[in-house]
């Protein structure tokens, strides 16, 4: 029987009685219906894991009792950080579902010249706490215990001057020479840079270059970003990640 799995950022100690955050609440009471009694399992975002009984689910309050730990599904092996240009709607939301599921460690957003729109102030800290949202259902639904780290959303050119720790950087480029098949082993981490729609710039390609990034493609086909993104993740863990 499936056990709902509820994000709570908190220290887990058997024993003790917690009261969830106002997200899993409505998720418990309004979207699973669960009933005081029901099992579930809480993660506190970090790797913890433990089984759980709801205590109490009413409008007012939520809570559950915290179990005995229980052993969490690793995190992949090869560690990928998804630099993605902000696409149009809410494709960014479907990227950030499924990057999850594929078991990106990071993702950094970035406004690019062919971003369309650049949210700031309150706009921007609403599509914050929405995109963690999609990142926290996400860890919920296939069974991460560890939130992948969200980054705020930054201006490219600034992002590239800022440092990395990524040995392998790869941009995704439909024009590349270099196929994914030609790859050399990335070793234990690498940096993905994914435009939006229509890919980014001629001169952003060459700032990318200028900053260590190598140009691969994805086969013969023009994918749309979120589907770039997502088969550039998946390709990448089946020949050195998780899905080997």
């Amino acid at each position: 029987m499936h056990i709902p799995r509820l994000y709570l950022p908190l220290p887990l100690v058997l024993g003790e009685i917690l009261g969830l955050g106002e997200q899993a609440a409505h998720h418990v009471t309004h979207v699973l219906r669960l009933r005081p009694g029901a099992a579930v399992k809480v993660f506190d975002g970090q790797g913890c894991e433990h089984e759980a009984l709801l205590i109490e689910a009413n409008r007012a309050r939520v809570t559950v009792e915290v179990g005995n730990a229980t052993v969490s599904i690793p995190e992949p092996r090869l560690a990928i950080t998804l630099a993605q240009g902000i696409p149009r709607g809410d494709r960014m939301d479907l990227i950030l579902q499924k990057a999850v599921e594929l078991g990106v460690t990071a993702v950094q957003p970035l406004w690019t010249a062919r971003s369309q729109t650049r949210s700031t102030g309150d706009r921007l800290e609403k599509r914050m706490r929405h995109w963690q949202g999609v990142v926290i259902s996400a860890c919920e639904q296939c069974g991460r215990a560890t939130l992948p780290a969200l980054g705020t959303p930054v201006e490219y050119r600034s992002w590239l001057t800022g440092g990395y720790s990524h040995g392998c950087r790869v941009l995704l480029d439909p024009d590349a020479r270099q196929s994914l098949g030609d790859m050399q082993p990335p070793g234990d981490s690498i940096l993905l840079l994914v435009g939006p729609e229509g890919g980014i710039s001629a001169e952003e390609t060459r700032l990318a270059a200028a900053a260590g990034f190598s140009r691969v493609r994805l086969g013969p086909r023009i994918l749309r970003t979120e589907t770039a993104a997502l088969a550039m993740l998946a390709g990448l863990q089946a020949l050195w990640g998780d899905l080997r």
